[in-house]
């Protein structure tokens, strides 16, 4: 079974050594990784060139993109993996055998998606944990979702459900998890740290980003018919803070 990972890069010279490290270190092999750059001008495209040389099972390309969700989509259409996944540029998969145990778990021909844990860190404190759990079609409307990073779905649920909608500027991943969950599709919760991210992100820079986080979430559940509005949107906000309490 072939597993596509896509890392989609702008400007990342400084952390994606690090991602890509995690990715080769893998105890499994049977990987496809895609490199999506977004034009880079800080000396990532030389990390990838010298990256993509030492090693056969990577593709890679560098152009102008329309965003995180248009470079994700391009990813997606270059994979030629049984299994698609992500792994952002500055992230890292936690252990040598996250892949491998990703991989064990599709060995059940019944199940369509995996997913698991997600650690955010600053340098190298732990300062939460998203600690995910076995999917409910209810938890949805109470703001329930799996850390993106972590989900690993068989190439015919994106054949089935679709890209990205890129109209959605932060909240593209939730509507993504929203369509996944809800269209009927057998899922597996691998209970351990798959990935670690660095602290921030898009939706987190700050507050006017939390803002339009929280706006686009209200749109995504609405044209998802999922939920209560913005009494879904709090309770989604309110799972975090058990995140960080998890942590003290």
């Amino acid at each position: 079974m072939k597993i596509s990972i896509i890392t989609i890069t702008y400007n990342s010279a400084k952390t994606l050594q690090r991602a890509l490290d995690s990715i080769q270190s893998q105890t499994y092999k049977d990987i496809e990784h895609i490199i999506v750059d977004g034009a880079s001008t800080d000396g990532t495209k030389e990390i990838i060139e010298t990256y993509a040389a030492k090693h056969p099972n990577v593709q890679w390309i560098s152009e102008p993109d329309e965003g995180i969700y248009n470079a994700l989509n391009k990813g997606i259409r270059l994979a030629k993996g049984d299994v698609i996944g992500f792994l952002h540029s500055d992230d890292v998969l936690k252990s040598a055998d996250s892949i491998e145990h990703i991989a064990n778990a599709f060995e059940d021909k019944d199940i369509d998606l995996v997913y698991g844990d997600l650690q955010y860190c600053k340098g190298n404190k732990i300062v939460r944990r998203w600690k995910s759990n076995a999917f409910n079609p209810r938890a949805l409307k109470y703001g329930w979702m799996p850390p993106h990073p972590t989900v690993y779905c068989r190439k015919k649920v994106y054949d089935t459900v679709g890209l990205y909608d890129e109209w959605f500027r932060i909240a593209a991943d939730y509507d993504m998890i929203l369509r996944i969950f809800s269209a009927g599709f057998k899922s597996a919760y691998l209970p351990e740290v798959l990935v670690s991210m660095e602290i921030g992100g898009a939706s987190n820079k700050n507050a006017i980003a939390r803002l339009s986080k929280t706006q686009e979430d209200y749109i995504v559940l609405k044209k998802n018919h999922i939920g209560a509005g913005y009494l879904t949107v709090i309770c989604k906000q309110l799972r975090k803070v058990k995140q960080f309490i998890r942590q003290c």
